[in-house]
């Protein structure tokens, strides 16, 4: 089009010259970006723009000599395998080929060019190196952008492993060069960047109404239109024309020359302006992004939307979509098999609400041009209030003040965790108590079973009660938990039994990673639990979601089980709150099917995996004990464990889940069973290659006593009771932990390929295959020794090894790293049945195979110091086992920053002047679990004096990072020691 001098920001005195950075992801940015550059031009200034995105998105809107396209990309984003997949390590791998490995190149190439075109400012959309670029060529820069890279690729390193961390580190340095921010709408914690401006949505102009794109497409004013825009299609994906409801068109984007379509989709030109599309459509498919919500929004166009597995800019765009009214979420299988008629009839009885501006362009270009001109829009101060409350949210803050450490994180958290507003677990008063009592027992009629006085369960069951009050909820709650509630809603009949499981997390006092490797742990059982409610329908009877009810329909068959499951808390960890499959699904020829093809089942859709752990009970419960389910199930889930911070979330879902479902189907299992029947979950469904010390503590464990337990594989040695002077605690660093990330996995790997070698190193010596040159210092051997190595050689767990045989034969002999490929080559294979080496993957050896065998040492002499004569000298040498412990993990390579500075935030404690003339209170803190970061398992003794001094070390840590750590304290009985119980509605 033509641009008229009279539109957009109103003209400057001075002529001004802009180079603009956009990033190489997708085309939504481009096409934002159009937006800006078309009102600076408008305003009489040159603008360079910096893309590898085609012409045409830029040349089809503005048409001005003042438009300067150069082709070079310097950012490649998230590489997605197809429309609806990000593939991770690739991610990081093509970011490091495009942007680290010729930094030094990138930097002298644009610096010698901005002072070439003789830039005035550097705009960025949201490119790291063009702000580190601007900064050395004497150049201020703004970034103008819902995101950040930083926070995009926080979760890629977790699941990538440490080594990846620099990528991070390297972009956030990048970004904090930026003088300022203009924010748009829908907006990430993005806390590398010092101040902020907020501007309205940044859209694309219409240039034609609804009657007139019709019109061009031959389509009635009457017909239904859906535009499909995913910028690309799924991979393997064939449209059909069942997929569409009668009567219905779908406009086509992005899709290949060659590709064929139904005749009721239209395939609309590459250079189709999506705007006008969009206006004269009823409705939207297609993938969340920026120019799609913003879009929709601004057009008030019905969007039905299907997640993208690990881009975390998602849950922030969604959330401002549904808030103004305007999204319907369609689960990945219903679009890949033409499932759409519910979700596309759901969308068109949608009224969006979204009235704000949709003016960022014009806003963004005018505060553009004024810093350009020498306007200061950014504060004084190096950390404002604003930055300060993203880092919190976020979990971490760049420490630029001085006097302060300089701390760039070493990944940002992934969702939004609110925990500002709680410094720790949730407690209810007597009072509250009281009134909780009477409530449910006006609510409910307890069948089976004794709420023992558990005031989370008392409100678990009035969150229960409070479901068929839906509609007076709503008025007064978050819309963003309003699709939990209402599907929840309609979950049960309330004139049916309903059985309630519950179990707790736990808190890994002693033990850790060195279960996997046959050690005695102690554990204790936490405070916070997973409440699973569960119950049986009779297929015909039971009420099905509209997406169900149509599969079932389209399927032609007659009512079969079918699994619906609600699980609360969704929107912190980005997944779908409901999950629904036939459970038919689970049955091949007549048989449960493999535990690896469940597997990939769930993965196939990242925002629904995490249903493995709870629908994976039913199918282990199938193959293990020859159950079959002849009725549908309805499950809901409410956990208040938290996510990611090292204390069995997951194990606590897992065996809630299996208590629940084998207390409504009458099966009679032992705690230890509930126990290693969830382990199955995990290491063969979910595919996390966990040890079994999670779920016996939260089958098995009872309320202020530590489970001790041999894991070879789980025998129950007893439970031990705390001594009244000692108490322990656990303080969540922040940095979320997971055992299905790389380092854990490689840390066990490790472990396992050191317990090969010495059984290979005692079994030569054995035979006598070895000439003793080889580092072994022997006199004739005894036949004790004999005896000794040939156990050796068949050893079946690393903890079974004394520390002193060890350090006498093996320890030296062990390599520090070792090549996959090369341990293969030499030993075949590690037996272990839950992890896989990478060929290509170099493996520390030496520290995590003698980390189990000392951490078994410890741990037994922790518990034997526990019934020791009470003194001082008795905590510290707790404190002191608990330290060692730590520093071991960190020799693995499963320490982290956050962590170790909680550990010596409690060394600064203990060992303070107050602290020591007080008669000393905390003695000790370690990493627990699997260690990358969440919590940190602190032992003191029993007194308000120690209670305030783990509220210094919360308040210190915020100070340090800009994050509020959640504080474990109390503990709470395991799942067998609950029972369950069977309510009724009265």
């Amino acid at each position: 089009m033509r641009i008229e001098e009279s539109e957009g920001v109103s003209a400057s005195r001075k002529h001004l010259v802009f180079a603009y950075y956009v990033t190489g992801h997708g085309f939504g940015h481009a096409t934002r970006v159009v937006e800006v550059v078309r009102n600076l031009i408008l305003a009489g200034h040159d603008v360079h723009v910096v893309t590898g995105a085609p012409d045409f998105v830029f040349t089809s809107e503005i048409q001005s000599p003042r438009l300067f396209i150069r082709k070079v990309l310097l950012d490649c984003g998230a590489v997605q395998a197809d429309a609806l997949t990000v593939d991770r390590l690739a991610s990081l791998e093509k970011y490091s080929e495009t942007a680290v490995i010729p930094r030094e190149s990138i930097l002298a190439t644009e610096v010698e060019w901005l002072n070439s075109i003789k830039a005035d400012l550097v705009v960025s959309d949201v490119v790291p190196v063009a702000c580190r670029a601007a900064a050395e060529a004497g150049i201020r820069s703004v970034c103008v952008t819902n995101f950040s890279w930083d926070f995009i690729y926080a979760e890629y390193v977790m699941a990538a492993g440490n080594h990846h961390r620099s990528i991070v580190w390297q972009i956030a340095e990048d970004y904090s060069h930026c003088e300022f921010l203009i924010r748009l709408p829908g907006y990430c914690p993005m806390p590398a960047f010092r101040d902020v401006i907020d501007v309205p949505l940044v859209v694309r102009r219409l240039h034609k109404s609804r009657k007139e794109i019709r019109k061009e497409l031959a389509i009635e004013e009457d017909v239904k239109v859906v535009i499909l825009n995913f910028g690309g299609q799924p991979s393997g994906w064939k449209l059909k024309e069942e997929f569409l409801p009668p009567g219905w068109l779908c406009l086509v984007c992005g899709a290949s020359d060659t590709q064929e379509l139904p005749p009721n989709f239209i395939k609309l030109a590459k250079d189709a302006y999506t705007p006008d599309v969009m206006a004269a459509s009823d409705c939207m498919l297609g993938k969340i992004g920026y120019g799609t919500v913003s879009e929709a929004l601004a057009y008030k166009l019905p969007f039905v939307f299907v997640r993208r597995d690990y881009f975390n800019e998602e849950p922030f765009l969604r959330n401002m979509l549904e808030y103004y009214q305007g999204g319907v979420e369609m689960i990945r299988r219903d679009l890949l098999t033409g499932h759409w008629k519910p979700y596309l009839e759901r969308a068109i009885s949608l009224k969006p609400c979204y009235e704000g501006g949709i003016n960022g362009g014009e806003v963004a270009a005018h505060i553009i041009q004024e810093t350009a001109i020498g306007k200061n829009y950014a504060s004084d101060k190096l950390s404002g209030a604003r930055r300060l409350r993203d880092a919190i949210v976020l979990g971490y803050q760049l420490q630029r003040a001085p006097g302060r450490d300089i701390l760039v994180p070493e990944w940002y958290a992934n969702a939004a965790n609110e925990l500002s507003k709680s410094t720790g677990s949730s407690t209810v008063s007597a009072a509250e108590g009281g009134h909780l009592m009477s409530s449910y027992i006006e609510d409910f009629e307890i069948l089976h079973g004794d709420l023992q006085g558990l005031p989370d369960t008392m409100s678990f069951l009035k969150s229960m009660a409070e479901l068929d009050a839906i509609n007076e909820y709503e008025k007064n709650s978050e819309k963003r938990q309003m699709r939990e509630r209402k599907a929840a809603a309609g979950l049960f009949n309330w004139e049916e039994d309903i059985y309630v499981a519950r179990a707790p997390g736990r808190l890994d006092v002693m033990g850790g990673i060195a279960d996997y490797s046959g050690s005695l742990v102690l554990q204790l059982p936490t405070r916070e639990a997973c409440h699973v409610a569960v119950q049986r329908n009779d297929p015909n009877k039971h009420k099905l979601w509209k997406h169900a009810q149509e599969r079932q329909n389209t399927k032609g068959q007659q009512p079969t089980p079918v699994l619906q499951i609600v699980s609360y808390g969704s929107e912190l960890s980005n997944r779908g709150p409901t999950f629904d499959m036939d459970l038919s699904d689970f049955i091949e020829d007549g048989q449960p099917i493999p535990y690896e093809k469940a597997k990939k089942y769930f993965a196939q859709d990242p925002s629904q995996k995490w249903a493995a752990y709870v629908a994976g009970t039913i199918l282990v419960l199938m193959k293990e004990l020859g159950v079959r389910f002849e009725d549908s199930i309805s499950m809901l889930v409410s956990s208040a464990v938290p996510e990611g911070k090292g204390v069995s979330s997951s194990a606590s879902v897992e065996v809630a889940s299996m208590s629940a479902i084998a207390a409504a189907h009458g099966l009679s299992i032992s705690p230890r069973d509930i126990a290693l029947l969830s382990q199955k979950v995990e290491n063969h469904i979910v595919g996390a290659p966990c040890g079994v010390m999670d779920q016996m503590t939260s089958a098995c464990g009872e309320a202020n006593k530590l489970l001790a337990m041999v894991c070879q594989p789980a025998e129950v040695i007893g439970l031990v009771e705390i001594p009244n002077h000692i108490r322990f605690w656990g303080i969540d660093s922040g940095i979320r932990h997971s055992v299905g990330g790389a380092d854990y996995g490689s840390v066990r790997i490790g472990a396992f390929m050191g317990r090969k070698i010495i059984k290979s190193l005692a079994s030569d010596v054995v035979s006598k295959s070895s000439d003793f040159s080889n580092g072994f210092v022997h006199d004739e051997l005894e036949d004790d020794g004999v005896a000794l190595l040939e156990a050796e050689a068949s050893l079946d767990y690393l903890c079974n090894l004394a520390p002193h045989r060890y350090e006498a034969l093996y320890a030296k002999m062990l390599p520090e790293t070792l090549l996959g490929q090369e341990f293969l080559n030499r030993y075949i294979d590690h037996s272990d049945p839950v992890t896989s080496i990478d060929t290509n993957r170099k493996y520390v050896v030496r520290a995590p195979a003698k980390h189990p065998i000392y951490e078994n040492f410890r741990v037994k002499n922790f518990k034997a110091l526990l019934t020791s004569t009470t003194s001082d000298d008795q905590l510290t040498a707790l404190g002191e086992l608990l330290y060692q412990c730590h520093y071991s993990y960190s020799a693995c390579g499963l320490g982290t920053d956050g962590t170790d500075r909680l550990v010596r935030m409690v060394q600064e404690m203990q060992h303070s002047s107050k602290s020591k003339s007080e008669g000393g209170t905390l003695y000790g803190a370690k990493i627990t679990g699997g260690g990358s970061g969440g919590t940190v398992c602190v032992i003191g003794r029993n007194s308000l004096c120690s209670s305030q001094q783990i509220l210094e070390v919360q308040q210190k840590y915020k100070v340090a990072t800009g994050y509020l750590p959640f504080i474990f304290e109390g503990s709470s009985p395991g799942a067998g020691k609950f029972g369950y119980l069977r309510i009724r509605r009265r």
